[in-house]
């Protein structure tokens, strides 16, 4: 009977902190989604109590597994039925548009201008007249579409086409020269010794970083 109550009162908490997120609105939850904050901050507190409940310690074990469970869920009906995402996980909403603030939907999404043009100011647009399209995200964030005349010149713009660039590896950490991804680069300790003398660096150990690309392209931090 205990347990069938328990199961009871955590699916109906479950549901109410789901209402109450949804009422806050987007901004509440920041980059979390609805879900991940309910669990976050509701598994979170059952496991304070269930550190301190020597009498019945298995109760909120098992309402942390079913919030756990629930979730899982939760997430398999968002993979395997598209339609259900905008209710469960919600949609962008479109804040302005054509230069235009829509204020019907600023008011939806409980957020006021001061926190609009805070948000605008974070991603470098002090003048709200450069946007073309601001799309508030489900995770609380805002993503700005420029527009064409605002946003910065590309090399497509210019008719250059450049090399790729690529991602570093590190090869030398804290002074420890990373073997396995020298081997990775194609490249052996020899030729690490011989980029370490261009450089006037004695020894790997005075190294705090070191970097290399693709290309062989080496970038050395010292201590």
């Amino acid at each position: 009977m205990d347990i069938f109550v328990i199961f009871l009162t955590s699916l109906f908490s479950y549901i109410v902190l789901f209402v109450m997120t949804k009422m806050m609105g987007h901004k509440q939850v920041s980059q979390l989604d609805f879900f991940d904050y309910i669990t976050g901050i509701t598994i979170g507190s059952i496991a304070a109590e269930f550190a301190t409940d020597l009498e019945a310690p298995w109760k909120p074990l098992l309402a942390m597994v079913i919030y756990a469970l629930a979730t899982v869920l939760l997430g398999v009906i968002a993979n395997k039925f598209p339609k259900a995402r905008k209710y469960l996980s919600g949609t962008p909403t479109i804040i302005m548009d054509n230069g235009k603030l829509i204020r019907k939907n600023m008011k939806k999404e409980k957020l006021d201008l001061d926190e609009l043009l805070m948000m605008c100011r974070e991603q470098g647009y002090f003048d709200l007249s450069s946007i073309q399209t601001a799309l508030f995200e489900c995770n609380g964030k805002l993503t700005i579409l420029p527009k064409s005349s605002n946003r910065p010149t590309t090399p497509a713009d210019l008719q250059i086409t450049p090399s790729q660039e690529t991602l570093f590896t590190e090869i030398i950490m804290d002074g420890r020269i990373i073997e396995e991804n020298l081997h990775r680069l194609g490249v052996e300790m020899n030729w690490l010794s011989k980029q370490l003398k261009k450089q006037g660096i004695g020894k790997p150990k005075d190294v705090f970083l070191a970097v290399c690309d693709k290309n062989h392209n080496v970038s050395f931090y010292l201590r």
